[in-house]
């Protein structure tokens, strides 16, 4: 196993048994597991890895794997639920609201959903804006949306 494999495996081991809130976090307990890693490292595993920032019962987040095959579109639809809060539009840019802090894992679930109606997703803190291909199907995608809150 490459030491790129072993990181990625490691990670995806403190995920699971604790609380990892930051890329800082992760970084501090791979360093103290033994690896070598930079911010730079950690945030491209956390790419590679298709981690998402899922709720807390204390309101905070915390890095989660997303499972695979069905259980994905489960996890996804509660994101969803969990975290719109509204919409807006301005010509063909559909403007979701989340709850503070959801945005990029809000934006992770709309990415999953593969909209070709969708050409791609920018994520603030609690604002993203979906760049929508057609004017014309901006109605739809927002009903599509709408359909979760």
């Amino acid at each position: 196993m490459s030491t790129k494999q072993e990181r990625q495996k490691k990670i995806i081991e403190l995920i699971t048994d604790r609380e990892i809130t930051t890329q800082e976090d992760l970084a501090a307990k791979l360093t103290a597991a033994g690896f070598d890693v930079t911010q730079a490292t950690v945030s491209r595993d956390i790419r590679e890895l298709h981690l998402s920032k899922v709720p807390m019962a204390n309101g905070g987040q915390k890095y989660a794997v997303i499972a695979s095959g069905a259980d994905v579109n489960d996890r996804y639809r509660r994101v969803l639920q969990e975290g719109l809060t509204g919409m807006d539009e301005a010509e063909s840019i559909l403007v979701v609201k989340t709850v503070s802090g959801m945005a990029m894992a809000v934006a992770a679930a709309l990415d999953a959903l593969d909209l070709p109606q969708v050409a791609g997703t920018i994520a603030g803190d609690d604002t993203i804006m979906l760049a929508i291909r057609k004017k014309e199907d901006l109605a739809s995608v927002r009903e599509l949306l709408r359909k979760q809150l």
